[in-house]
């Protein structure tokens, strides 16, 4: 209960010092910025409270260690914790928004609930903590491994959308209009959000963890998993609605490929690009 607790006092003075933030500075993404590190520092409190002893938290202390890096440096490139680093999105809902409605959401969304998410999708470590005994098995082998897979996967997503994006702008610098206007091959010829797919998998695989300490998945730190899988479908579907904005095109896209989950794209729509 000393390190819940703990994390606890860490989730309160995160929530107070992001909003303060973002009120000075009139940014809103401070979120964002925090978001590969405060997952780590809940897991490693965990772990602490085990005394290091505990393979399975270890590992899985490890393994969030490693997602945080690789978010955070693919973050960084894409300027996000630069000075106007800010989320596309807050901009455009601020335009649909009254200054006090903003700020409304701004507290209690932005702020208290993303970092509610935060905390809730690290408790299978406290699951794991309160059965240390269990021994790591060829279930958790397994889940380790999936873990690795999901986070390859996600860096490979991530580095397509990078190349992308870079080739674009040089398109553009060089006077000329970039076709296609979004990318549509790599993985997410199979997903429209490969990367979206892969972070939420990886979460659900650190709440089967816990399950596994625990012997049994009718556990209450599902919350976190299922939130956050909630939060990126309601996030992804603004994003779209965005997106096909500005590119009438991305309609025929979102009916050949799956949204999140890798499929194979929808051969009616691939034979009309064929001919296109």
């Amino acid at each position: 209960m000393a390190a819940l607790v703990t994390c606890l006092w860490v989730f309160g003075a995160i929530c107070a010092i992001v909003w303060i933030l973002s009120l000075v500075t009139r940014e809103y993404s401070w979120v964002d910025r925090i978001w590969s590190v405060i997952p780590l520092v809940y897991l490693w409190i965990f772990a602490g409270a085990a005394g290091f002893s505990d393979l399975r938290l270890n590992t899985m202390a490890v393994l969030v260690t490693l997602w945080g890096a690789r978010l955070t440096l693919n973050f960084a490139r894409k300027g996000g914790y630069a000075p106007g680093g800010e989320d596309y999105r807050w901009a455009v809902l601020r335009g649909r928004m009254a200054p006090w409605q903003f700020q409304l959401f701004n507290l209690f969304f932005i702020t208290i609930y993303q970092n509610a998410i935060l905390l809730l999708i690290t408790l299978p470590a406290y699951t794991a903590l309160q059965n240390t005994g269990t021994p790591v098995g060829p279930l958790d082998i397994a889940l380790f491994a999936l873990f690795l897979l999901l986070l390859v996967g996600e860096t490979v997503a991530d580095q397509q959308q990078w190349d992308f994006h870079q080739w674009k702008n040089a398109e553009r610098a060089a006077g000329r209009d970039p076709r296609p206007r979004f990318l549509q091959t790599g993985l997410f010829r199979f997903s429209r959000h490969p990367n979206f797919f892969c972070e939420q998998a990886q979460w659900w695989v650190i709440f089967l963890l816990g399950a596994a300490a625990a012997g049994s998945v009718l556990q209450w730190t599902v919350l976190g998993a299922v939130l956050l899988t909630t939060l990126f479908i309601g996030s992804t579907v603004f994003t779209e609605s965005i997106t096909l904005s500005k590119y009438p095109e991305y309609a025929d896209y979102k009916k050949r490929t799956s949204a999140l989950i890798p499929w194979f794209p929808g051969k009616a729509a691939e034979t009309r690009q064929a001919a296109a």
